[in-house]
């Protein structure tokens, strides 16, 4: 929807535009400008994984290609726009964008909408956002194991008003959502954002900084982990694809 609008800060990889700037940019120059004009916006953070799926499901790569921004959150994806010849600058974390935009919203008055994990997890989530924003407007919140198409939860969120809305369904599950229901809403920033409910209730730990300064995040997952083994290889088909073919 948005790339015709800044094509220049774009890099393509299997088909799917990455916004290539920093998260600062990103922030300061985007989405805190749209949250001001109350302008919907669909955030994807992508990782390789999700590239993957896009070349493997037509459905889903076209609800990438209808997001407003696609952001490079995996090092996978920062590491395959050097074989296409047009670096990323830098990873976005979603997990990090999140927070940026937590204390954005809680320094704006904005109103914020928590979707997704277990009922139990969701709760310590509310709870620590509390503790660290302690003047956040929440405008609710909804576990995640509800059916996509629950009208019920829907009207919940709609009813609310929220100016952010923070949908924890893991992909493609939480794209899905999204692109499903952002036009019942007449404002709002919509983010997938993965586990980051989990990090944030303490239930799962982040990598230590140096492991996530050096691009090595995953491995610290998978250690960790070790279920997501099954996913770390189709990282490595991602690229393998990539180193190949480019792209």
């Amino acid at each position: 929807m948005a790339n015709q609008s800044f094509s220049e800060n774009l890099v393509t990889i299997m088909g799917i535009d990455f916004i290539n700037v920093t998260k600062e940019d990103l922030l300061q120059h985007y989405l805190y400008p749209r949250l001001k004009r109350e302008e919907k916006s669909f955030i994807v953070t992508a990782n390789p994984e999700m590239v993957m799926r896009s070349k493997e499901d037509a459905s889903f790569k076209e609800i990438m290609r209808t997001a407003d921004f696609t952001v490079p959150d995996g090092a996978g994806v920062v590491i395959a726009s050097k074989f296409v010849k047009d670096p990323i600058v830098e990873r976005i974390p979603g997990f990090e964008l999140m927070l940026d935009l937590l204390e954005h919203a809680e320094r704006e008055g904005l109103s914020c909408y928590f979707i997704g994990a277990k009922e139990d997890v969701i709760g310590k989530t509310i709870q620590e956002v509390k503790r660290r924003h302690s003047k956040l407007k929440i405008a609710g919140y909804h576990h995640g194991y509800f059916s996509l198409q629950d009208e019920e939860v829907l009207q919940n969120v709609v009813d609310a008003q929220p100016d952010l809305i923070f949908v924890a369904l893991g992909s493609p599950r939480q794209e899905m959502w999204i692109s499903q229901n952002i036009d019942s809403f007449t404002k709002g920033l919509f983010i997938g954002v993965g586990g980051s409910f989990d990090v944030l209730a303490g239930e799962v730990k982040r990598a230590p900084h140096t492991w996530i300064k050096y691009n090595l995040e995953w491995l610290y997952r998978i250690l960790k982990q070790p279920f997501r083994l099954k996913r770390f290889w189709k990282s490595i088909k991602f690229m393998l694809r990539m180193f190949i073919w480019k792209g």
